[in-house]
């Protein structure tokens, strides 16, 4: 079994129950080569709690997992001859067509693709099962 991936932010919202400020802690995580997003609230001034579990990372958390976390890029080390296997991957993971999967692909090869660590943890592990060597590493 894989290892879980995993990023987590704090932030705050309004309690819908009674409006005060909500906790929230938000995790992006890579389970059994799937992408979660789950977060937990709590209202300190009303008791009210919720966790909500799965559903895509929303763009405001994304940015902020970014800026306290930094990227990580996407890294191959693949004959050119495997890049229609690369760009076949990218383009079922990523949900884009032919000509953004040639543009994500310059990325990649030249290091310049980056994401979430779980984001690229699952393309890198995708990626590997189409005998692509590949690996997601926190940029410095």
């Amino acid at each position: 079994m894989e290892q879980v991936v995993f990023e987590s932010v704090r932030y705050s919202a309004e309690c819908q129950d009674c409006g005060a400020e909500l906790e929230c802690w938000g995790v992006q995580a890579l389970v059994d080569g799937r992408l979660r997003w789950d977060v937990e609230s709590t209202c300190s001034a009303c008791g009210f709690a919720v966790a909500v579990c799965g559903g895509d990372v929303p763009a405001e958390r994304r940015d902020q997992m970014l800026s306290e976390h930094g990227p990580a890029r996407l890294q191959v080390r693949s004959p050119p001859t495997k890049n229609v296997a690369i760009m076949r991957v990218l383009r079922a993971e990523l949900g884009i067509d032919l000509k953004n999967a040639k543009a994500v692909l310059r990325r990649v090869l030249d290091g310049d693709y980056s994401g979430t660590l779980p984001e690229m943890e699952h393309l890198a592990r995708t990626l590997r099962e189409a005998d692509v060597a590949a690996t997601a590493t926190p940029m410095e």
